[in-house]
């Protein structure tokens, strides 16, 4: 069991006196009375074993003809209340009576008491009072004042509820059986439409207990309890209780009272959907942030994960790789030219012609030499040895042995140069960079046929061995 507060119990139980003593009738002897200085009267009842905390409220008590003395024996009419702070309850007295009641009241007391045993004021009998009724029928007289001040609250309260009297009798001789036969005629009434009424209020204004009388006759009480269109009974003022009030469905305290229960009223209505429409607003409000950041984080979930994002990301991965890649390649240029530049200079400095240029310039050194040798030929005469002796043997054996070598160079320079070595006719075939035979080509292959002057790109059309 889920256990509940205690101002939850209080609550519960404050509810179940107020629905079930709505109205009681205690008879007991006054043990305490206090007139207090705020105008309201407190004061205790007791019997022979309990007691009763009582109030009576300042209203109600500027009506009482009276004292309370302690020791009387008084009648206290009112309604149970529990004070739910402390969980104490008290009897809200209305009206206050001497005890000892005459032969109106012994009737009425009899008669309440017979129609109590036959369940004419059993509250699960009781029908529900419409919302918003739309025609409600009024029975009571046409010239009582009871009759303008309710069409007067109904005015301001409700405008879209139509009235309809039932003009009758409210006291007097005959005035039971009238009022009886009129509540029956609304209860039976049908308008063309098929509707009926959803609503009769049964009533009158004040007065003493002998003009009040007619609604506490057993007819009335019957035509009310056989009634199926649920009834208010609205007799007399606030202290006056009646069968009628005990058997109707809804008792009033007075006319007017009873067209305040018995219609809304338009500025708490007004009110009650301004409310709902901001309970509304806030909520849809509420409903449009959540569904705005929760289309926020899957519209920033499929950005992440969009084709455009990935191919972004892809295009990146491609910038690198393409730099990466180039980068690399210039690195491999540059070895590869540094490696050329490095054969290149040692070609050129192996090259037959750059040996053949050094043997020039040195045979151009050795013909110098001769020059000076000529210059020098008359001092050769004068000697004994001749020049030509002194030639062969000092010069001429040096230069042709120079001679042969620029000879020999210039021969291997011819054998080694490859437009030399081309025979006519003749060419290198090239596919897929590769220097390959005539017998390596296949039918639709691309290949390039070269000699050292003329690069021709081909395609094998056809191939017959």
């Amino acid at each position: 069991m889920k256990p509940i507060s205690v101002t939850q119990l209080n609550n519960q139980i404050k509810s179940i006196l107020e629905s079930h003593f709505q109205i009681v009738l205690v008879e007991g002897e006054v043990s305490k009375a206090v007139y207090h200085s705020s105008g309201h009267l407190y004061f205790t009842i007791k019997d022979e074993k309990s007691s009763l905390n009582c109030a009576m409220w300042r209203g109600n008590l500027s009506k009482l003809k009276f004292k309370l003395k302690p020791g009387e024996k008084v009648l206290v009419y009112g309604a149970i209340n529990l004070y739910v702070p402390r969980g104490e309850y008290k009897l809200i007295a209305q009206s206050i009576e001497p005890s000892g009641i005459g032969a109106l009241q012994l009737a009425y007391e009899q008669l309440k008491k017979e129609l109590s045993q036959l369940g004419y004021f059993d509250e699960e009998r009781k029908k529900p009072i419409p919302k918003f009724p739309k025609k409600i029928a009024l029975v009571t007289s046409s010239t009582a004042a009871a009759l303008q001040d309710m069409l007067r609250i109904a005015n301001k309260r409700w405008r879209l509820t139509k009235f309809y009297l039932f003009n009758t009798l409210v006291q007097g001789e005959g005035a039971a059986e009238d009022i009886a036969r009129k509540i029956r005629l609304a209860d039976n009434f049908m308008f063309e439409d098929g509707s009926k009424f959803d609503l009769i209020i049964v009533g009158r204004g004040g007065g003493s207990k002998e003009d009040l009388w007619a609604f506490n006759e057993r007819v009335v009480a019957d035509a009310i309890f056989e009634a199926k269109t649920p009834v208010i009974s609205a007799v007399g003022h606030e202290i006056d209780y009646l069968i009628s009030d005990f058997v109707a469905d809804r008792r009033a305290a007075t006319p007017s009272n009873a067209i305040e229960i018995a219609l809304p009223d338009s500025n708490e209505i007004l009110m009650m959907i301004d409310e709902m429409i901001n309970t509304i607003n806030y909520k849809m409000q509420n409903i449009i942030s959540k569904k705005e950041k929760q289309l926020l984080h899957l519209f920033e979930i499929l950005k992440a994960n969009s084709i455009d994002k990935k191919l972004l990301m892809k295009e990146e991965e491609i910038k690198i790789l393409k730099n990466k890649f180039f980068n690399e390649i210039k690195a491999i240029f540059n070895i590869k030219q540094n490696q050329l530049d490095f054969l290149k200079n040692e070609f050129n400095s192996l090259s037959p012609q750059n040996r053949i240029k050094k043997e020039e310039k040195e045979i151009e050194i050795l013909k110098n030499k001769l020059n000076n040798i000529m210059e020098n030929i008359f001092y050769l005469k004068e000697k004994s040895i001749s020049f030509k002796d002194l030639f062969d043997r000092s010069y001429l054996g040096v230069v042709n042995k120079k001679e042969s070598e620029i000879k020999a160079l210039k021969n291997a320079f011819l054998a080694l140069n490859p437009k030399k070595r081309e025979k006519d006719g003749f060419a290198q075939i090239i596919k897929d960079g590769k220097k390959v035979s005539l017998n390596e080509i296949k039918k639709d292959d691309v290949f390039e046929v070269l000699n050292t002057e003329i690069k021709i790109k081909s395609k094998a059309l056809d191939i017959k061995k």
